[in-house]
């Protein structure tokens, strides 16, 4: 029996946990944002300059990567604990490469557009 570490849906796991702290983290950050809107016009104009700098663009799109990433493998763990399986070496393993590729390309389309 392998250890639970090194089984394949332990990375799958892994990314879901924590892109799921990284969104976490993420929220009260989104919601100041929102405040700032609220607040007047050029309150949010200053915001808006500050999230043209290069560094704030790439922690959008690595935000949005994770994002898609916590997607995909949170419809995996639902289909995990929903659906009934009827072997234990099934298709489900063949699950995370698809997952990761799509947050692959969600981040690289959201980057091309942020560019």
């Amino acid at each position: 029996m392998q250890p639970l570490r090194n089984h394949e849906s332990y990375l799958a796991f892994l990314g879901h946990r924590l892109s799921g702290l990284a969104l976490a983290v993420f929220l009260p950050f989104h919601f100041l944002v929102l405040g700032l809107a609220l607040e007047g016009a050029e309150r949010l104009d200053a915001f808006l300059v500050f999230a043209e700098l290069p560094l704030v663009k790439l922690a959008e799109w690595g935000l949005v990567t994770l994002l898609t990433l916590h997607l995909c493998f949170g419809l995996r763990l639902l289909a995990l604990e929903l659906l009934v399986w009827p072997y234990r070496n099934d298709p489900r393993l063949r699950w995370i490469f698809p997952g990761t590729a799509a947050a692959i390309a969600v981040g690289v389309a959201f980057y091309a557009q942020v560019w």
